[in-house]
């Protein structure tokens, strides 16, 4: 497994958290916690979202983006996920990082300081470079979109 120094800036309102960590040696995300106030949880009632603060600022090297995605424990028990997923980190942002939460399932979620809200992924990217053409290669699809393939 490869490793890319990236450094990162705990915010005021970071204070007594734990920095990101893989919670096992072959989890590809890390751990993003909630940097809410201590006495001000913040409640996602069903159908709505709401912008948590993580207080921290990263410094990508350029070449790279970091990923916010949803935890699938929070997904699968309490229908959790991000709005924009996954959401991504520009290598040139300085600024915090936020995760948009929003609640699908059925009952008020909250959201207390320190809790893991979802998870962040540091990945390489590759940006195109457009070539104009008259025409595009055949292939079976061809211009088959949305189902073309079947539904199940």
């Amino acid at each position: 497994m490869s490793t890319v120094p990236v450094k990162i800036k705990p915010l005021d309102h970071y204070e007594g958290l734990a920095l990101p960590a893989y919670e096992t040696p072959q989890s590809a995300g890390m751990d993003l916690r909630a940097a809410v106030p201590a006495g001000a949880p913040v409640s996602i009632p069903p159908g709505e979202w709401r912008l948590i603060p993580v207080g921290i600022a990263i410094a990508l090297p350029a070449g790279y983006e970091a990923q916010v995605r949803p935890r699938s424990g929070l997904a699968a028990k309490h229908g959790l996920s991000c709005v924009n997923t996954p959401g991504t980190v520009d290598a040139d942002y300085r600024g915090e990082i936020r995760v948009n939460l929003i609640n699908h399932g059925k009952a008020n979620f909250v959201v207390n300081r320190g809790d893991r809200i979802a998870q962040m992924i540091i990945a390489p990217v590759t940006q195109a470079v457009w070539e104009v053409a008259d025409t595009l290669d055949e292939t079976t699809r061809g211009a088959g979109g949305f189902g073309s393939t079947g539904t199940k």
